[in-house]
């Protein structure tokens, strides 16, 4: 198979993937099943959404006048923040998992369905919209917590109620956390102005 019929098709897979997990298609969540593929779709999300984060965040600092070290320093801390996000969120998750249920997914595993759950983040470079970059934010990152407890819902096969209350414990700390990015960024422009 040529590389260009490859490279097509893993365009293809990681578009409808992004959209069966925007759709909140449970049965997608389901049949997430732990193949390399899979792990580096779910990583490519993961990292489409940081960048997409990255994004909306440069276009706020351009039109602040950050100087370009403090840019490129300052899109370097939101990308890894937005990636540890993810990381941290899976392993709060994936621990509480490991208190309800015996028999669960390895942490590797979860990262699959939670990095498919990552998607809305992927159009967060809409938060460069004046006067609706927050609103959007807050709205992506509902979606996104939906999203992530459907993909916890079916991939630890607990109730509705049960993965809620477990993604809800570590999704306030994620969202403070970006928070505190932005406004390290925001502290950083002025400082150096």
């Amino acid at each position: 198979m040529s590389e260009h019929i490859r490279d097509r098709e893993t365009k293809a897979t990681l578009v409808q993937t992004l959209w069966n997990a925007i759709a909140l298609n449970a049965e997608f969540y389901e049949n997430a099943l732990n193949t390399s593929r899979n792990r580096s779709i779910a990583r490519a999300i993961v990292i489409l959404a940081a960048l997409s984060h990255m994004l909306g965040s440069a276009v706020i600092l351009i039109t602040n006048r950050a100087s370009l070290p403090i840019l490129g320093l300052a899109l370097l801390i939101d990308g890894l923040a937005v990636v540890a996000g993810y990381y941290f969120w899976t392993a709060t998750i994936w621990q509480l998992g490991q208190w309800l249920r015996s028999s669960q997914p390895t942490y590797r595993e979860l990262l699959i369905p939670i990095g498919f759950a990552y998607a809305p983040q992927a159009f967060n470079f809409l938060t460069l919209i004046p006067l609706l970059g927050s609103p959007i934010e807050f709205a992506l990152a509902l979606w996104s917590l939906l999203t992530v407890i459907l993909a916890v819902r079916q991939g630890l096969d607990i109730s509705l109620r049960w993965a809620g209350l477990i993604c809800l414990v570590g999704w306030p700390l994620v969202q403070i956390a970006l928070r505190s990015v932005q406004t390290f960024e925001q502290f950083l422009v002025q400082v150096t102005q």
